[in-house]
Order: C-alpha cells, then sequence, then structure tokens
C-alpha cells in the first residue's frame, strides 16, 4: 500500500453575514475610536471555550482603552454586558469576555509580541464587512 500524504487544507473563510449582532456593534465602536488592523478569527471548529476572537490594536494606551470602553458601553447599552474585562488599567492588552465572542484590543507592540494571529492559525479568518475599510494607516472607518 502506498499511503497518501497528509494534505493540511487552508481555512476558508467565513462569511460576515452569519455574524451575530454583537460582533458586529463590537466592531462598529471600536472602528468609532479608529481602531487599528482588526481581525476576526472563527474559532467555531477548533476551540470549546468561544466561538470568535475580534482582534484589533491602538496606537497607544489611552487609544487602547478608548477603544475598549467605547465597545463595552455600546454593547452595554444593548443590554449585552461583558463578562469580564482584564487589563484595562495597564492597557497593554485589553480582554472583553462576552463569552460566545473574546474582544482583544491591544498596543501595537503587544499585538506584534503576542500575535494572536500566528497561535490561533488554524481558525478561519472572517472577511470583514464591507462597509468598513483601512486608510493609509489601517484603522477602520465606517463609510456613510
Amino acid at each position: 500500500m502506498n499511503p497518501q500524504p497528509s494534505v493540511r487544507a487552508t481555512p476558508q473563510p467565513a462569511v460576515a453575514e452569519q455574524l451575530d449582532e454583537r460582533v458586529l456593534a463590537a466592531l462598529y465602536a471600536a472602528g468609532e475610536k479608529k481602531a487599528i488592523e482588526p481581525v476576526l478569527l472563527d474559532l467555531r471548529e477548533i476551540a470549546s471555550f468561544t466561538d470568535f476572537f475580534l482582534i484589533v490594536s491602538g496606537a497607544n494606551e489611552r487609544q487602547v482603552q478608548a477603544i475598549s470602553d467605547e465597545v463595552y458601553e455600546t454593547l452595554k447599552k444593548t443590554g449585552h454586558a461583558a463578562l469580564r474585562v482584564e487589563g484595562y488599567k495597564t492597557a497593554e492588552w485589553i480582554l472583553l469576555d462576552y463569552g460566545d465572542f473574546v474582544m482583544h484590543v491591544f498596543e501595537q507592540k503587544a499585538r506584534k509580541f503576542y500575535d494572536l494571529e500566528r497561535l490561533w492559525r488554524e481558525s478561519k479568518r472572517v472577511e470583514l464587512p464591507a462597509e468598513f475599510s483601512a486608510d493609509s494607516s489601517g484603522s477602520l472607518r465606517r463609510e456613510s
């Protein structure tokens, strides 16, 4: 017998239309504070503790806190308070846990250091909604 070598398939992008309204609200809120380099990872096939990671960056500690505050307040107003928030005081990496999705707001250097996209490379990267575009600095902008 000649067994075939195993070939690992490249994860296909998930479809943004399937996203929970809370994930989209968090993405919009982050965009209002000019979050940088948004990435949404679909973990449903590889993790049991959450469905998605929403990862964004801020240029400095103040912006990281502002992004976190905006997401927290926006979702709280819709009746969806975070289950827990970690890292707010140091603002290097703030984690907002909403159960079926976790938002990570990084200061840029910390994002490169921890590199969650590499650690979770077997996840599917979700193509973000068309109403978002990156300007020359890579920040989110909501198109009107």
